[in-house]
């Protein structure tokens, strides 16, 4: 999926799934930040704590999409008249 972007991230925050330094030093390589805490079992690396804690806020957008996921499928088959419908029964549920 990061081949497909046209430039590479400045950061690319993941959980810790995809903590693995094989991972993480492809996203340096590509010019991207990992921001990736290490699994408990493995030692300390640097994450910028402050990016990391945010992503919570991310995961709660795509959660409320899935909610309106099935609206949008019934009406509508292409992915910008599901981001509209998605998008506009979240502001109005707000």
């Amino acid at each position: 999926m990061l081949d497909a972007l046209p430039h590479p991230p400045t950061y690319v925050v993941c959980d810790r799934g995809y903590a693995s330094h094989k991972f993480r030093e492809d996203l340096w390589n590509r010019g991207s930040r990992p921001v990736i805490l290490p699994r408990k079992n493995d030692p300390e690396v640097a994450c910028p704590h402050w990016a990391y804690r945010h992503r919570h806020l991310v995961e709660n957008l795509w959660a409320r999409l899935k909610e309106w996921r099935t609206v949008a499928t019934r009406y509508e088959k292409t992915a910008a008249s599901f981001l509209l419908i998605a998008a506009a029964a979240d502001y109005f549920k707000a």
